[in-house]
């Protein structure tokens, strides 16, 4: 086989490959062998037909069709290998010269990874956020652990904020049920919010047994937004009882002795908690760093297949939620067209760092080991709630492997990027990175 390539744009190849008729053999084989066993002639047992009686009775066309059809891809990726080339997507193909017995030529156009100049990614400087815990965010954190172990008591006075009330609602529009707008022995707090405009004003002051109406606008379907009436009566209102931070407590809620050992130890997690955010941060200016030094030319048919597709993840998402696309662009004071923008460059962006980490794996020789494989198998099997094994077989059986290993790489690449930043935090302190980066491989 001889093949040539010719670079038809930064992200577009063309390929022209020559094929001697005796490599083509093999298939051609192989082509009289699968026709031999699909066919019935007097005088031969099935699979058992000469190549002469086949070509006499079904044709000589038919068969080098099959045995083309089986060696086109083959002697493609034969050459996409030869040539160093990463394709994108599926390729178009045309034979353009054809001589029994003699050879056979066909071209691939394909889209394919460019080639990339690396920017010097060694020492790569980036900021990240402060770590520090406040009192006020430890005092957070163990208030919510009060809550958790809190007690509700039935109150006989009026519902004040911070209370707890079992509550009926019925909503209404113009006299009619609203479907879907009845609630019974429902509890909630006092104050909360979230849940109706109006409901903490109208239920502030009301006993067990006293009902009222209220006018207020539904979150979702298809009255969202307008105003409708509710009706709300309180069953019953408990006072929460939060337990005193002493030694008791500590001793309930952890396996801690003292009231000083558990503060102590919420604020070594929320600083643990905030190391890792810092790491994250950290890795996103590093990667938007690299974007940064290089420019990736991104194919226009990938680009456009992957914008349609994370287009309509959105759309999916937002209906999921009760919600059209519009009405999400209204909240958050969007056009379309700039929505669609964002997702356009978020895309660009998420393939142009790809390219770069590829480059950046090859030349590091990065290589994924069989345990790392398997521990990011079982995660993501534990991710999705699935057996390991069924995750493992669905994975193989769909050919999502090669993705996987991919991505490894790229996260593996990335990581070795950020371990040689030179990373501050926002007072100037040097950040150093290496266990976190350890550990997010």
């Amino acid at each position: 086989m001889k093949s040539t390539v010719e670079t038809l744009n930064p992200t577009r190849a063309k390929l022209t490959i020559e094929v001697p008729f005796e490599e083509l053999k093999p298939m051609l084989d192989e082509a009289y062998k699968a026709i031999a066993k699909q066919i019935n002639v007097p005088g031969f047992r099935r699979g058992k037909v000469p190549a002469a009686v086949i070509d006499r009775q079904v044709g000589r066309g038919a068969v080098l069709d099959q045995a083309i059809n089986e060696a086109v891809p083959q002697f493609y990726v034969d050459a996409l290998r030869e040539h160093s080339l990463v394709p994108l997507a599926q390729p178009e193909i045309e034979v353009t010269k054809f001589e029994d017995g003699e050879v056979i030529e066909f071209t691939a156009e394909v889209d394919v990874q460019p080639t990339i100049e690396l920017p010097n990614y060694e020492g790569l400087e980036v900021s990240v956020s402060d770590v520090s815990v406040s009192d006020d965010e430890v005092d957070a954190d163990l208030a919510a652990l009060r809550e958790r172990f809190a007690t509700l008591n039935d109150v006989e006075r009026a519902a004040a904020d911070g209370d707890f009330v079992s509550i009926d609602l019925a909503a209404t529009h113009d006299g009619e049920a609203v479907e879907g707008g009845e609630i019974a022995g429902f509890s909630y707090k006092v104050g909360r919010g979230g849940m109706l405009p109006g409901i903490d004003e109208a239920l502030t002051g009301m006993s067990a047994g006293d009902s009222k109406t209220f006018v207020s606008q539904l979150l979702g379907g298809e009255l969202e937004g307008q105003d409708v009436d509710v009706s709300v009566t309180v069953n019953a209102v408990k006072e929460q009882v939060l337990p005193e931070l002493d030694e008791e407590f500590a001793q309930t809620a952890s396996e801690f002795d003292t009231i000083e050992e558990l503060t102590a130890d919420v604020r070594t997690r929320l600083e643990s908690a905030k190391r890792t955010e810092q790491a994250n941060e950290a890795r996103d200016a590093v990667l938007e760093k690299l974007l940064d030094g290089v420019d990736v030319p991104v194919p226009d048919g990938l680009l456009a297949s992957q914008v349609e597709s994370r287009r309509a993840d959105v759309e999916r998402q937002l209906g999921w939620a009760g919600m059209t696309l519009q009405q999400y662009l209204d909240n958050q004071k969007q056009t379309e067209d700039e929505f669609d923008g964002e997702i356009e460059k978020q895309v660009r962006d998420g393939i142009a760092a790809q390219f770069i980490l590829d480059e950046i794996a090859k030349k590091e020789e990065i290589n994924v080991e069989e345990n790392e494989l398997s521990e990011a198998l079982w995660t993501r099997a534990q991710q999705s709630g699935q057996d390991p094994n069924e995750f493992v077989k669905h994975m193989v059986e769909h050919n999502h492997i090669p993705e996987l290993v991919a991505e490894i790489v790229r996260g593996k690449a990335l990581g070795v990027v950020v371990a040689a930043a030179s990373v501050k935090d926002a007072s100037g302190n040097a950040v150093d990175l290496g266990e976190a980066v350890a550990t997010d491989e």
